[in-house]
């Protein structure tokens, strides 16, 4: 792409309409909202239920925490584990992915000179505790570079089998990347590593929604989703599969009653993971009404919204490299429902404090919410947008208009 340092015109034009569910989200009206992967968005009546069981809560506290809570998270572990392919005996709730992570790496057991490896597109939080954890154990983070823009699933693959030693014990890999939006083929890394007698944990921040999972068939040792983002739940609920082999000696971040409470028909997993203190818990209790919801949307469930949101994201795809006239930067079978690319480096001076100069302009100047990621490291950086039920094509063609527009060319 030719460069030109001049910026071009600021950029106006009528915001394009969003698609015909819309109206079941409350986003802002007068923002072009192209950034689900980051938080999620939850429809209007999955907080109406989520707000009816606080009321539930705060009208007879006692009774709803020891008796009606603990009820309908057994049946929202059912819901859950149907969804994911999963035992409920290895299934567990937790705030979030980066908690799940967290949590996960503290059951190692990691010794002097033991190695895990993880990718240098590996999300910044995850990354950061597997740093500590190693640090503390006097273990050794190994970072593989994992190729963007790429050609095809081989190379992630031997990436991350590129990296073996005979002191690898562990493997943190990203389901679905961050920075990138690249669906990494998991059951073939999960087993590939096996292969090897390495075990893996699955940060999959982004796997409930937009990939179809089947946990127990893939057998990573832990794997942490949150189900905020493309289930549409309400924030602070997500998932804790751990197999079978891992349970007892896997415990959570806070020490709570459930370390020596029994309950009738719960495992002693469940009863630590179950009661860590008193928190709200109707983030996790609205989850299977999330799913419902979203799959009664439309006709075909769940296998639509995939299909939909997976086709709208390579229409985001093709428009964006089309605007910054590069080739497209990952095959169609890596992209689910979010499709990144690389930006021009920036020609700045300095790396900027808080987030990027230009995902600050199409914010100010096209009303345009998308994130722009500093990846590897600055002055290189990529652009990803999402695609969720209440978007449509013309959005993006609205984006690859103002990418034209603002950047320098």
């Amino acid at each position: 792409m030719n460069q030109d340092p001049t910026p071009k015109e600021s950029f106006s034009r009528d915001l394009p309409a969003r698609s015909e569910f819309a109206h079941h989200w409350d986003l802002d009206p007068d923002v072009v909202f192209l950034n689900h992967g980051s938080f999620g968005a939850c429809p209007r009546e999955v907080r109406a239920y989520q707000q009816s069981l606080m009321t539930q809560m705060e009208r007879e506290l006692v009774r709803f925490f020891e008796i009606e809570a603990m009820e309908l998270l057994t049946e929202v572990r059912a819901d859950v584990s149907k969804f994911v392919g999963a035992d409920p005996k290895g299934v567990a709730f937790v705030a979030n992915a980066t908690t799940g992570v967290n949590t996960a790496l503290r059951a190692l057991d990691l010794k002097p000179g033991d190695e895990v490896i993880l990718a240098d597109q590996e999300y910044q939080a995850s990354r950061n505790a597997l740093f500590h954890v190693c640090e503390e154990a006097g273990a050794v983070p190994v970072v593989t570079n994992m190729p963007f823009p790429v050609e095809s699933e081989d190379q992630i693959v031997e990436s991350l089998l590129s990296a073996v030693t005979t002191r690898t014990r562990f493997a943190l890999v990203d389901h679905i990347t961050s920075q990138t939006g690249l669906v990494l083929p998991l059951a073939r890394i999960i087993k590939e590593f096996k292969r090897r007698g390495i075990d893996t944990i699955v940060d999959g921040a982004h796997g409930p929604g937009q990939v179809p999972l089947q946990l127990d068939e893939m057998a990573p040792a832990f794997y942490s989703g949150n189900f905020h983002k493309w289930v549409c739940s309400p924030k602070s609920g997500a998932l804790f599969y751990v197999r079978e082999d891992w349970r007892e000696r896997t415990r959570p971040l806070v020490i709570s009653h459930g370390a020596t409470k029994t309950w009738p028909g719960r495992s002693r997993f469940h009863l630590e993971f179950d009661w860590m203190g008193t928190s709200d818990p109707t983030a996790v209790l609205s989850i299977s009404k999330a799913m419902r919801f979203m799959e009664g949307m439309v006709e075909e469930g769940w296998l639509e919204i995939r299909r939909r949101n997976r086709k709208l994201a390579l229409i985001a795809q093709q428009k964006m490299s089309e605007a910054l006239e590069i080739d497209v930067p990952a095959p169609a079978n890596m992209v689910g429902s979010m499709a990144a690319v690389p930006l021009p480096d920036d020609e700045e001076k300095g790396a900027p404090i808080h987030f990027d100069r230009f995902q600050d302009r199409l914010m100010r100047e096209a009303k345009i919410q998308i994130p722009v990621s500093l990846w590897p490291k600055w002055p290189r950086r990529v652009l990803r947008a999402s695609a969720q039920l209440y978007n449509s094509p013309g959005e993006y063609e609205y984006l690859a208009d103002a990418l034209k527009r603002l950047l320098p060319r």
